[in-house]
């Protein structure tokens, strides 16, 4: 398929005498015309990062998009705008099929006072355009339908349901279908899924509230759906290609941190900054898989590991299953908020330092001297603060069992 849009690609930049490029209706690139001028100016920012990254930034396409692309049925002149980094003007041709649009072709216009490709030259590039269109008509609807069969494997209930649903994926991926494959979780995902992700076999809006195993790790806060997104991989210890994928699904501030990312609260304050970290845009990948029927624990698996990056952000945006350590485990026995007695007073919003004083404590492994140190605090500080924590919980923080029950107390109330 990627064959046939470059030729097309082609014919359009011979017809018109200039470099074309192809992208889809998310301005991600699908094909380039080769470029072999000595100005400068031909290569700007705005097309030298949409080949050079496969896609444009959201105001890139806001500002294209405000002449109209997205209604136009015929070229579109956009003008230079040297302070957005479009040192040269645009044609615009407009793809569609049946009246959707489905891409767009970009040519750069000629320097003023030259002149240009004429009518017959355009009428014969939005020909092919129309061609390009029903490709990427085509290609839309094989990715709904994978989609939908592999909404259908995550949501489906364990049984002959879920056996039925992995057959019919097995059958839309066609040829490598129990290949590697690695699945992913961006949460919260608001409005549709993507038109298209680099590398991804399928992509889906996991609702909330879905039937069956959609979210075996239990839900994350904020938002109506999670992104699920397949990725076929070369190998099981190749998931470099499905990092990158993920992380440019991402809004660039997803990797902040600091106070106010949390970076610095205890469980207690999650409370106080509830309405933050529940709109902060996480991902989790799970372990990468070789049978389609893996697929509802692997979803697991990432849905967990997201939840992980919300509770502690230095796991970062896009967090490895494989790599959030305890939480592999408190994310399987937490999907509910857990309420423990013991620990309930604890994690109040009044106790909050105390709660992330014990935190620091049982993360430092009882080590006084480093937990004073993480904490910025004296020892005989610290020392009254855990004896204060003690008092509350009923806890002996000598003795082993009570120390694991207050940690993972501390722990799931991240999660939670």
């Amino acid at each position: 398929m990627k064959g046939d849009y470059q030729d097309l690609v082609d014919e359009i930049s011979a017809l018109l005498g200039a470099p074309a490029t192809l992208e889809n209706r998310d301005f991600r690139l699908i094909a380039f015309g080769a470029h072999d001028s000595d100005d400068d100016l031909a290569m700007d920012p705005v097309r030298t990062r949409s080949i050079l990254t496969r896609q444009s930034t959201a105001a890139v396409r806001s500002w294209f998009e405000g002449f109209g692309i997205a209604r136009a049925t015929g070229p579109v002149r956009i003008p230079a705008a040297p302070d957005a980094g479009v040192f040269r003007g645009r044609i615009c041709l407009p793809v569609r099929y049946r009246g959707i649009v489905q891409g767009y072709v970009w040519l750069l216009d000629q320097e003023p006072g030259t002149p240009g490709p004429g009518p017959a030259a355009l009428d014969a590039a939005m020909e092919v355009a129309q061609r390009i269109g029903v490709l990427l008509a085509e290609e839309a609807k094989a990715g709904a339908d994978l989609s939908r069969e592999f909404l259908a494997v995550l949501t489906a209930g364990r049984g002959w349901q879920r056996d039925m649903a992995v057959a019919a994926l097995r059958v839309a991926l066609g040829p490598g279908g129990d290949g590697p494959h690695a699945v992913v979780c961006v949460a919260p995902w608001p409005g549709e899924a993507p038109a298209s992700v680099p590398g991804a076999a399928a992509v889906c809006v996991v609702p909330r509230g879905a039937g069956g195993g959609a979210h075996p790790g239990g839900a994350l806060p904020g938002g109506d759906g999670d992104l699920a997104v397949l990725l076929r991989i070369r190998s099981t210890d190749a998931l470099a290609p499905a990092l990158a994928a993920v992380s440019r699904l991402l809004p660039r501030t997803a990797g902040a941190s600091g106070p106010a990312a949390g970076a610095n609260t205890g469980p207690a304050g999650a409370a106080g900054s509830a309405g933050l970290a529940a709109h902060r845009m996480t991902a989790g990948v799970g372990d990468p898989v070789r049978g389609l029927g893996e697929l509802p624990a692997a979803w697991g698996q990432a849905v967990a590991a997201a939840r992980a990056a919300v509770a502690q952000p230095r796991f970062g945006p896009v967090a490895q299953w494989s790599a959030i350590g305890p939480y592999r485990l408190l994310a399987t026995l937490a999907a509910e908020p857990v309420d423990d007695p013991a620990a309930r007073a604890l994690l109040t919003p009044a106790h909050r330092e105390l709660a992330r004083t014990a935190e620091v404590f049982l993360d430092c492994a009882g080590q006084a001297g480093r937990a004073a140190a993480a904490l910025g605090i004296h020892r005989q500080t610290l020392y009254y603060r855990l004896a204060r924590v003690e008092q509350l919980t009923g806890l002996d923080l000598d003795e082993g069992e009570d120390r694991l029950l207050l940690h993972m107390a501390l722990k799931a109330a991240r999660l939670a």
